[in-house]
């Protein structure tokens, strides 16, 4: 296997490059380092390079190891860099340096806005502050949020409104293994948003576009149009835009999870099948031009150019782009007449993805297109050869399955990471589901480019939504199966290195015969072995009680070892919505399920007796005898709006902690805050610092 051989290094010599790049990108977003530390290290690493030039070849190589550790450092400094100056906060003139809150904001609209459930959304560009008569040039994103009516309908691309109204800071719901949005929409630059209703902002007459994004944004239009008079049903023209452009607005979202649990969300992602059918399409398009030698040029023009509108059309997200870097250098060896390692290709394509935006490191989509497609080009060919048939049609079904086969090995890890389960019938899905999504996408295509001729459009807009209808029941078929997928997992980032490791290993003795390979799998799959069962143990023994942050509700888990009880509103016990937004990270973090009461915990009505500790539950007016021996109150947990003041309940009860939960007004809050203060009573809001948790000795 050439991936494990002596001579991999040689092969992707780029990854050399690339690895102490990354660390410098993961140090200097832990550690926050200051940028001139990093300057002056690339700088002594720089000089020091340009000096090994000037001595003897001798001794160049005699300190060669001594090379390789500058380099390292070298480009180690470049990813702190990199990441350094991407950070919007980092710039003097973002607006964050200038905008208080009773001041005026001028903003561009960066994309045409898109309609919520409640609202309208709109990513914007933040272009002056406005104090007084005085207006300052900044820089910055924000997203808004407009009341569904009338005010918000003339908006589009390059609109430009003037409002007054107080941001608010992006912050996370704070729930233990929740998704981090604060940090995903700083990646995107974006760290503030604002809900603005009728009256509250003026639209300016003045547009400010790109003629670029505007022809972009438009085409999308254009091409969601086609889809849209074509294909009728909601929840096949959804997956249909999703799956030419990746526009998921309109994609049923029970739907959307079905593909994720089964194993073939890939299909709606757009990234290297899509684009390879887009290559493919231009190479059949532009074949007659390879054969003039005087327009011979314009075929690898063309075929880069397409490449790259698609990309662009489908959201220009990090796995379409990967896909889009790498056959573009695919597209030059071939017209250059160079052969290129597909590995070395893999690390240059990342290393360019990541000088343009090194935050892209963190995205789920990023790791696991450069590790399916890494685990595809090492394991597709050998698992290829294990069966061979005659027959064209089953030998097809077998390659897909192989390729199937082949990026899981690398990409399981990472999808156990970020969404906690495996599809176990993947191969099933993929048997059947990727065929007809190439259909779907090769007619979409078709479909776009024939779409003035109504009556053939009308026809294959039916045939593709019968494919579709087809593909859809198919894939819920799937999902219902007993056993379809492994969910709850949990696990760490040193344990998918783990696993990577043990796959890396035994695959390097199965394919190379060597024994070393078999103690690094062996070696890894214990290590990970022992952490998970050590994870498990902690587990078993932990006792918590976490009062969750959700908007307006009340919900609170007691755990016990693996189990908890849950107390709170029907609203949040009984929704789906509700329980994956807010509960289901958490429980999955602490591998725990749902069971009923056990001997250690007590309740009767508002109080509970939890393992010794004591807590009290109020969300309505209770009155208390004032005593001198005051019962003790551990926890005292306040939802909804309750009638009560801390100055009599503090008469009545030894109270030593007090939780606010999500579901309190914040006007409220803020009240009893003050009472708590005076009281020297300590409170926890969680509002405002995301979940309460507590752990029982």
């Amino acid at each position: 296997m050439p991936a494990y051989g002596t001579h991999f290094w040689k092969k992707a010599p780029f990854l050399k490059l690339l690895l102490p790049m990354m660390a410098g990108i993961l140090i200097q977003w832990q550690f926050q380092m200051a940028i001139r530390t990093w300057w002056i290290i690339f700088l002594v690493c720089f000089i020091t390079l340009i000096h090994f030039f000037f001595i003897p070849l001798f001794n160049r190589y005699r300190l060669s190891f001594l090379s390789g550790i500058v380099v390292g450092l070298l480009f180690i400094s470049v990813g702190a860099l990199l990441i350094w100056y991407k950070d919007g906060r980092h710039d003097r003139n973002w607006f964050g340096n200038f905008y208080k809150e009773k001041e005026g904001l001028v903003a561009t609209l960066d994309e045409p806005p898109v309609e919520k459930t409640n609202s309208v959304k709109a990513e914007a560009s933040v272009n002056l502050v406005v104090q007084g008569d005085k207006s300052i040039p900044v820089k910055g994103k924000i997203i808004l949020y407009f009341k569904k009516d009338t005010s918000a309908q003339p908006l589009s691309y390059g609109s430009r409104i003037l409002f007054q109204k107080p941001l608010q800071r992006i912050k996370n719901a704070g729930n233990p293994g929740g998704f981090d949005y604060e940090r995903y929409c700083l990646f995107k630059g974006i760290t503030y948003q604002v809900y603005l209703k009728s009256g509250e902002f003026e639209v300016w007459k003045e547009k400010r576009e790109n003629w670029f994004d505007h022809f972009l944004f438009s085409t999308r239009e254009k091409i969601l149009t086609i889809l849209r008079n074509n294909i009728n049903d909601n929840k096949e023209r959804g997956l249909a835009e999703a799956l030419l452009i990746g526009y998921k607005d309109d994609l049923d979202k029970e739907l959307e999870q079905s593909y994720a649990n089964t194993g073939v969300v890939h299909i709606i992602v757009i990234a290297g099948l899509h684009l390879g059918i887009v290559y493919w399409v231009l190479v059949l398009f532009i074949k007659p031009l390879k054969k003039r030698k005087k327009i011979k040029w314009l075929a690898p023009v063309i075929t880069i150019s397409g490449l790259w509108l698609f990309a662009l059309l489908a959201g220009a997200h990090a796995p379409v782009v990967r896909a889009a870097v790498m056959l573009t250098c695919v597209v030059l060896a071939e017209n250059l007449g160079r052969k290129t390692s597909i590995y070395n290709t893999l690390a240059v394509s990342a290393f360019i993805l990541l000088c343009y935006n090194p935050f892209w490191l963190w995205d789920a989509g990023f790791q696991l297109s450069f590790a399916a497609v890494a685990s595809i080009v090492t394991f597709m060919r050998p698992i290829y050869n294990w069966v061979y048939f005659k027959n064209k049609a089953l030998d097809f079904i077998w390659k897909i399955n192989a390729v199937s086969m082949a990026a899981q090995l690398f990409t399981f890890p990472f999808v156990i990471y970020h969404f906690h389960q495996f599809a176990n019938l993947f191969l099933l899905t993929n048997m059947m589901a990727v065929p007809i999504a190439i259909l779907i996408l090769l007619g979409e295509i078709f479909l776009c480019f024939i779409s003035f001729i109504i009556p053939m459009a009308v026809m294959i807009g039916s045939v593709l939504s019968l494919l579709i209808r087809f593909m859809n029941l198919y894939i819920q078929r799937i999902e219902s199966l007993p056993f379809s997928r492994w969910a709850g997992m949990q696990i760490t980032v040193l344990q998918v290195l783990l696993l990577i490791m043990m796959v890396s290993g035994f695959s390097y003795w199965l394919l190379e015969k060597h024994k070393n390979g078999t103690w690094a799998g062996i070696i890894s799959l214990l290590v990970f072995m022992g952490l998970r069962s050590l994870f498990f143990y902690q587990s078993n023994q932990q006792k918590k009680i976490i009062v969750y942050n959700v908007p307006k509700k009340k919900a609170i888990d007691l755990i016990n070892g693996r189990n908890y009880f849950f107390i709170g509103d029907s609203g949040v016990q009984f929704n789906d919505f509700a329980q994956t937004s807010f509960l289901k990270s958490s429980r999955t973090l602490y591998r725990v399920k749902a069971s009923g009461r056990t001997n250690d915990l007590f309740s009767d009505e508002n109080y509970i007796s939890f393992y010794y500790t004591h807590i009290l539950l109020l969300d309505k007016p209770v009155s208390f005898v004032h005593s001198i021996d005051r019962p003790r109150v551990d926890l005292l947990v306040i939802s909804k709006n309750p009638t009560i003041y801390f100055s009599k309940l503090s008469l009545s009860l030894d109270i030593k902690e007090v939780v606010f939960d999500g579901s309190v007004p914040a006007w409220k809050t803020r009240h009893w805050k003050r009472d708590c203060d005076s009281l020297q009573i300590p409170w926890y809001d969680v509002n405002e610092k995301g979940a309460f948790v507590m752990n029982i000795q």
